[in-house]
């Protein structure tokens, strides 16, 4: 691979002969007339030159210092580790949850036994959206795409026999997360683990979900309001949580272009940043513990330019815009999930090599944690067998393509660096035009984000329709064959279990105990300058259900509809 050039290496003269070159070498291959018709571009539609050389870092004024660094030093560009995997490889993380609380622990189980590093916890649509399963909203819906979670008891299940103390905990919830993480804190503390020894991460990103994935509660301002508190808590309370994982996941898997995805999701991470700094916080406080979630799809070389321009523009607006201090500060840490959008349901085995793809731009971007989705997923939640395989590529990129022995091998690539400077312009582009409308949550009222990511989307769905790109197996290499992938089959009687225990948890527990914790709740939630997390907790402990804590809020914040975007 070519070396890059240092600024200033060349000069004038040399840099008009390379472009006299160039120009030279690009005639004489249009002329040969052997290249096959375009177009020639990224999953986001970027056109893609035929040729890089040092003449485009030279017309982006690019300067070694300044914009690449070595890895471990400032803008981060190379990553945020001097050493990077040679001091630690990621971490491996599938998401997982399914049918009960028993179900989904025996798989934890089963894939630590299998070498997975880390929990991840998906739970269910009633559960995602703060409701009790015996709700009429919660009818035929339990399991369905992650665990069913409503009371202490059901928490205590799914963690049971788990070292909480020794491994780090992701959950994927957004506008409960509150009150999920506090029936996590409460069961550590039942077994006598404090809450400061926690690890882990809660998505707790609410403003993703007015963006793109639309699992909202309440409006966008007192969902800040709860998010801040979280972040509050966890800075004076639990040093080893990262209190919001920033995600780019779901914007990317609602259509949007790389770009969007790595712009909507750093302005979001900085308006977190803005809410935290004004409940008057020191930006160092708590910034060191915000960590990031992206997408990884496809094309190779145009997700590891968006990661390491991630860390870039990060390190850069916290130190210039919030005059961050603290190194660990700048570091934009992140966890990747391969492409559940790219994934088919026809000839499945090929989604095997789509997320191998996908998580080697994930471990050449250097990401911190990784989940690789399984080749089964487009049809169902994963089979035992699905899951070991999407944990297998990982332990094989790992431990056996190389890729671990130096940071950020893909530096000094014209075509690389090119790319990263040209997603970091374009990210740039859409913080101005954010601002221009008021910032994030204007921009959202507005349905700006919902725009930009819908013309995305259908963009890219005409250019499959119009064979502008191929989808193996789906518009081309198509083939008339069987799925013999077994689907997973949940317990016929998980649902039954987990409604009886519900309804055992309302008829045990301290009446006046449980009431007396719902209206001190009421009372926090109605006092704008008073952290809600220690009512919650309080609740959660005097076996108040997820639906009646939600419900006690939304009698406060009420709930938000979806804005029309025309």
């Amino acid at each position: 691979m070519a070396d890059l050039p240092i600024s200033g290496e060349h000069d004038g003269d040399d840099l008009a002969a390379l472009r006299a070159q160039r120009a030279d070498w690009e005639a004489r291959v249009e002329e040969s007339g052997q290249e096959r018709p375009g177009p020639f571009m990224t999953v986001s539609s970027r056109p893609v030159e035929r040729l890089y050389s040092p003449t485009d870092l030279a017309d982006d004024d690019f300067d070694y210092s300044r914009d690449l660094g070595n890895p471990g030093e400032y803008p981060f560009t190379r990553g945020v580790h001097a050493t990077g995997y040679r001091g630690r490889p990621w971490t491996i993380r599938m998401f997982s949850g399914f049918g009960s609380a028993e179900e989904t622990n025996q798989r934890f189980k089963q894939l630590l036994s299998d070498g997975q590093t880390g929990l991840s916890i998906a739970f269910d649509m009633p559960t995602l959206m703060g409701y009790d399963h015996d709700d009429p909203w919660a009818l035929g819906e339990f399991g369905k795409c992650g665990v069913a979670i409503d009371s202490l008891a059901d928490m205590e299940i799914l963690l049971r026999d788990l070292p909480l103390d020794r491994i780090t905990t992701s959950m994927t919830i957004n506008s409960p997360a509150a009150v999920i993480w506090a029936l996590y804190i409460a069961v550590a503390e039942k077994r006598g683990i404090d809450r400061a020894a926690l690890g882990g991460t809660l998505q707790n990103d609410i403003l993703k979900e007015f963006i793109a994935q639309n699992e909202f509660v309440f409006p966008p301002r007192p969902s800040m309001r709860l998010v801040t508190d979280t972040v509050e808590f966890a800075t004076q309370s639990m040093p080893k949580w990262n209190s919001v994982s920033i995600s780019g996941y779901h914007i990317r898997e609602a259509g949007s272009t790389a770009a969007q995805e790595l712009a909507f999701t750093l302005a979001d991470g900085l308006e977190y940043v803005r809410w935290g700094v004004e409940r008057g916080m020191d930006v160092d406080d708590f910034a060191p513990r915000l960590s990031f979630f992206f997408n990884s799809h496809n094309d190779f070389f145009e997700e590891v330019a968006k990661f390491r321009a991630a860390r870039r523009i990060w390190a850069r607006e916290m130190r210039e815009s919030f005059g961050a201090k603290n190194p660990r500060s700048l570091w934009l840490r992140f966890h990747t999930q391969t492409a559940g959008v790219s994934l088919t349901d026809v000839q499945p085995e090929v989604n095997l090599m789509r997320v191998t793809i996908q998580a080697l731009a994930g471990a050449m971007g250097g990401t911190q944690s990784m989940h690789t989705d399984a080749m089964d997923e487009a049809m169902a939640l994963p089979s035992d067998k699905a899951a070991r395989l999407a944990v297998r590529t990982q332990q094989v990129i790992m431990h056996e393509s190389g890729v671990v022995n130096t940071p950020d091998p893909l530096a000094g690539s014209y075509f690389v660096e090119s790319l990263t400077n040209a997603m970091e312009r374009d990210a740039r582009s859409y913080f101005a035009q954010i601002e221009a409308l008021g910032g994030v949550i204007p921009a959202i009222e507005a349905g700006f984000f919902q725009r930009e990511i819908a013309d995305a989307s259908y963009r890219f769905a005409q250019e499959v329709s119009n064979r502008e790109r191929t989808i193996v197996g789906v518009n081309d290499f198509q083939i008339e064959e069987p799925i013999e992938i077994p689907i997973l089959k949940m317990d016929p009687q998980g649902e039954a279990r987990h409604l009886a225990r519900l309804n055992e948890t309302r008829s045990e527990r301290d009446a006046g105990a449980h009431q007396q914790a719902l209206l001190t709740l009421e009372q926090t939630c109605r006092d704008p300058n008073a952290n809600v997390m220690p009512a919650i907790l309080d609740a959660v402990n005097a076996q108040a259900t997820v639906g009646e804590i939600m419900n006690c809020m939304r009698g406060v914040f009420g709930e938000h509809r979806e804005y029309v975007v025309v």
